[in-house]
């Protein structure tokens, strides 16, 4: 157990000896500091964090260090008090974590475990800094409390939780992913939606063709089959969402594909997608950041993995497949395939495969309302 904070009027923290989950003191005054800056994926798999804390001690303030360009998600999490945004930058992240220190903050939990993160959880004057055991890059220097992990093919959302265990947190039966779905997004997802004739009251596919590593991109002529094995037999409206740079790729997919999509790619912002695929019956997906927004949303996903874990990173919960070719080399986290034929571990999945997992899941999932 780590050290319980007590703060006075006019006097600064003072460690004691354990956690006491049921002080008061605790649980209506602390102010603690998440930093997980990045990325998409990770990111999500933090919010069972936040439902975890707040479960126990509702009146704690939580703040949140994220990169600016994934703020918008986090502003979706229901339970942060406050969005931290920083860039990337070092002078930013020197800057942000003095401007932290005036903040008072009784706790520092470091979900990252790099150097700049373990830096940003020094710089905050933070008296207690707690992090991994086997945080990267030196980040463990930096923290008071240091937590083993048991073992490196646990999933990141059990990951997350084992480190705000050691505060005394009792972990949730279930790991809880709780966005707030604001009226006006909804509206906004609407709106945008039906600009492209889209009903997102009636079942409707997601598709996220895009991925940061070039291992992960199933192929796009893959999709397309996806696509025309659906509208031939389960036809529904295919949407395709991703950022304004994956546009290219929807290009090439109409060139690919007779079937009629929808392109939101670069219409719908990180701050809004939640919303959206909030509405979703399923979703076909490589190992993409949206495709852990999907599994947070309960939306069924079928994914294709090659050369990540879905032991550690794949879609959480129940309900969702994850599709995978029985190549020696997979998992080998790598960005570059070094293997012949290359990707072979994405490249055996046949679109066949993914169109058998995708209709028992729109004929189970009816849209969140």
């Amino acid at each position: 157990m780590l050290p319980q904070l007590r703060r006075q009027e006019g006097c600064p923290v003072s460690p004691v000896t354990s956690f006491d989950a049921s002080s008061s003191v605790l649980r209506d005054t602390a102010r603690i500091l998440l930093i997980k800056p990045s990325s998409l994926g990770d990111i999500v798999h933090t919010f069972p964090v936040v439902s975890a804390i707040k479960a126990q001690w509702p009146g704690v303030h939580v703040t949140w260090v994220v990169k600016r360009q994934w703020a918008g998600l986090v502003e979706c999490a229901e339970g942060v008090d406050r969005v931290w945004p920083v860039d990337t930058t070092v002078s930013s992240w020197v800057r942000e974590g003095l401007a932290l220190r005036a903040e008072q903050f009784d706790l520092a939990l470091d979900l990252q475990g790099l150097f700049r993160s373990g830096v940003l959880a020094w710089l905050s004057g933070a008296p207690t800094r707690v992090g991994f055991e086997n945080g990267r890059e030196g980040s463990p220097w930096f923290y008071t409390n240091r937590v083993p992990v048991a073992h490196p093919n646990i999933h990141a959302v059990d990951r997350c939780l084992s480190l705000v265990g050691a505060l005394g947190v009792k972990r949730p039966e279930k790991p809880q992913f709780r966005f707030k779905l604001q009226e006006e997004d909804v509206a906004t997802v609407r709106a945008i939606c039906h600009r492209h004739g889209l009903a997102v009251d009636r079942p409707w596919i997601a598709m996220s063709i895009g991925a940061r590593w070039p291992t992960k991109r199933w192929p796009l002529t893959a999709f397309a089959a996806v696509m025309d094995q659906l509208q031939a037999s389960q036809p529904r409206p295919v949407v395709v969402i991703g950022s304004s740079d994956e546009r290219r790729y929807t290009s090439q997919l109409r060139a690919l594909t007779g079937s009629p999509f929808v392109d939101l790619c670069g219409e719908i912002s990180l701050r809004h997608l939640p919303a959206l695929l909030s509405t979703a019956s399923a979703m076909v997906t490589n190992d993409s950041g949206p495709m852990h927004i999907a599994s947070a949303l309960h939306v069924p996903v079928v994914a294709m993995f090659g050369p990540t874990s879905a032991i550690r990173t794949g879609p959480y919960g129940d309900g969702h497949q994850v599709l995978t070719s029985q190549v020696p080399c997979s998992p080998c986290f790598s960005r570059v395939c070094r293997h012949a034929p290359e990707l072979e571990c994405l490249h055996g999945i046949t679109p066949t495969r993914v169109v058998d997992a995708v209709r028992p899941q729109l004929m189970a999932h009816a849209p969140c309302q």
